[in-house]
């Protein structure tokens, strides 16, 4: 292997460095059982992303609104709350925050059910944490969908 070879795997990452190899990942949501394509199949990063913002920017507005008496400082400490509760509450009823209904998106168990509530809260309390929604296997489920079990599907 020649020294340009050596730099072009790191910069591409290990993942890029494997293919390289011959090592076959599969595509997202294969281990999975869930189709490569369409309704069913992982959301994309972006969608996930889109969708975390438009319910982070809803729960300001509420905090904002409702709670922080016109602090924009006491409303970024009360979105966390209206965070925590609209999450737990929309996914454990209809399986999606008005973000991910919005990009169509959805969130299952593993086995394709409805997530059970417990499960919505854990999901919930590590979303708030940050780095367990940041930390991503190759399926492209952060660490608290693993931890719930869960996963982000297309409608």
């Amino acid at each position: 292997m020649d020294k340009r070879q050596a730099i072009g795997s790191w910069l591409s990452g290990p993942r890029a460095a494997a293919e390289d190899m011959g090592v076959d990942f599969g595509y997202r949501g294969e281990r999975l059982g869930l189709p490569e394509e369409g309704p069913g199949a992982v959301a994309p990063p972006g969608r996930r992303i889109g969708a975390l913002l438009v319910d982070w920017g809803l729960c300001m507005l509420i905090a904002y609104a409702l709670l922080s008496g016109g602090n924009i400082q006491i409303a970024g400490n009360w979105a966390l709350g209206v965070f925590f509760v609209m999450s737990a509450l929309t996914v454990g009823t209809i399986g999606c925050t008005p973000g991910k209904r919005l990009m169509r998106l959805r969130v299952i168990s593993e086995t394709g059910s409805r997530l059970a509530f417990p499960r919505v809260l854990l999901r919930s309390l590590l979303l708030l944490l940050v780095i367990p929604a940041v930390v991503w296997d190759r399926d492209s489920r952060g660490l608290h969908d693993r931890l719930s079990r869960a996963v982000q599907v297309r409608m």
